[in-house]
Parts: C-alpha cells; structure tokens; sequence
C-alpha cells in the first residue's frame, strides 16, 4: 500500500486515519517510527482533551492505557524489528486508539474481555 501524504491535499484528520489503516493493514510491516508515530497520536489527542475521550468509559480509557503502555514497552525492550510480534502489536495499536478516530475500524481486533495480569 503505498500513500502519499502530502499535506497540501490532505486534511490532517485524512492523513491520520490513513496512516492508522495503514499500520492496520496486516500486510504492511511495523517499524519503530510507526509505534513512535501512534504513541505521539494518542499523546496529541489526550493533550487536546479530544472530546471523544469524554463519551469513553472509565474501564475502557484504563484498557486504551494498558495497551498505549503495553507499546511503549514493546518499544523500549526491542531494538530490532517488530516482524514476529506484528499481530499482537497491531491488536495494541487498535486497542489504545480506541475512540480516538471518528469511525473505529468494522471489526475489533481484539476479544472484547479485558482482564490485568496478576502480579
């Protein structure tokens, strides 16, 4: 899938849920500038107090936390490639942007059962 996104024919909103279909999309590869990006989005959208944060609730920003943290983990303890934990990282991605986009991708990725590991 090849996008061009230049911003002088694109709204940034377009350009934002393009590159999240992309990052999506189970033939294209993760990179770390992708995790970097997606981390920096939800950072964005929780600074501007996004009002869709505001219908989530509680239970479920808690869930779009453990997985934005759940990235930025994978991030931090991996210096090579992300080929191997592609479909779990995507699984991630979909999770901590929950709510963020206007129209969330058909069908979850994910179970919608959320549990926090025992320590």
């Amino acid at each position: 899938m090849n996008l061009d996104f230049s911003p002088f024919q694109l709204p940034p909103q377009e350009i934002e849920r393009r590159k999240i279909e992309q990052m999506l999309d189970s033939s294209h590869l993760l990179c770390r500038d992708d995790l970097v990006w997606v981390l920096e989005y939800i950072k964005k959208k929780v600074a501007e107090k996004n009002p869709q944060l505001l219908e989530l609730s509680q239970p479920r920003l808690l869930q779009n936390f453990h997985h934005f943290a759940e990235i930025s983990l994978m991030l931090i303890q991996r210096r090579g490639g992300f080929d191997q934990e592609a479909d779990q990282l995507k699984t991630w991605i979909h999770e901590a942007i929950f709510g963020l986009q206007p129209s969330p991708p058909a069908e979850p990725l994910a179970p919608k059962s959320f549990s926090f590991p025992s320590s």
